[in-house]
């Protein structure tokens, strides 16, 4: 009797060709690394296999933290996994993300502070305020990451005294969220699909944690998509 294997975890599919998908990404979960359970081992289970010449192991092509949810690219073929490589080196795919900072903020800024003496530089961009009895104030802001250094925004806007609402890492001691995890949301991909020359833009909608907060902001950021 042929033995199937057991479900790794069911993934969202938001984008998927012959070329490469677009998934979601839960909170919790490694892209890849040594665990069993990864986006990166979940990945054959979920989607179909490319039908081009060259198609390999389907594989993510950048990073997510683990508390992060939100978009993920993945290529399907050797030659695409290289080119979308080449595309995120080259700063030609735009990424949106969106985040709950704790405290008063500019309505928009640069942040350019050095991670690990590299430069790197993110703007944002303040869409909405509410009073809050334990942090003061939250923000919904929206975020650009111009470079892609490893908890760039996270260090950035810890830097800046507005860390992300639930991050246990950069987060002030007395102002820690349990239990919600981190505000933290990969929204959007803005890019040239390398093979069909296609302009996508696909979006991975807001969790219902940042809903129950910014409802009517967060209809209004879906609406006009």
């Amino acid at each position: 009797s042929v033995v199937t294997k057991s479900l790794i975890f069911k993934l969202t599919i938001l984008f998927e060709d012959d070329y490469l998908a677009i998934i979601h990404k839960p909170a919790g979960i490694l892209v890849s690394g040594n665990s069993f359970k990864t986006i990166a081992n979940a990945l054959g289970q979920n989607l179909k296999r490319s039908t081009r010449i060259d198609a390999t192991k389907p594989q993510p092509v950048h990073r997510l933290d683990y508390a992060t949810t939100g978009i993920l690219m993945v290529g399907k073929t050797s030659s695409s996994i290289r080119d979308l490589n080449q595309l995120f080196r080259a700063k030609a795919i735009k990424k949106t993300y969106f985040a709950v900072t704790i405290g008063k903020m500019e309505t928009e800024g640069d942040l350019n502070a050095d991670i690990d003496t590299k430069t790197s530089q993110t703007t944002y961009k303040v869409l909405a305020t509410v009073t809050s009895k334990r942090f003061g104030c939250l923000n919904l802001v929206q975020l650009q990451p111009k470079t892609g250094k490893r908890h760039q925004l996270r260090k950035h806007l810890s830097g800046i005294g507005n860390p992300i609402l639930g991050d246990k890492t950069y987060g002030k001691k007395d102002l820690i969220l349990n239990g919600q995890g981190l505000y933290l949301h990969a929204h959007a991909l803005h890019f040239k699909h390398p093979f069909t020359n296609n302009v996508l833009t696909i979006k991975d909608p807001l969790p219902k944690r940042f809903l129950k907060l910014f409802a009517a902001e967060i209809l209004k950021i879906e609406n006009n998509s």
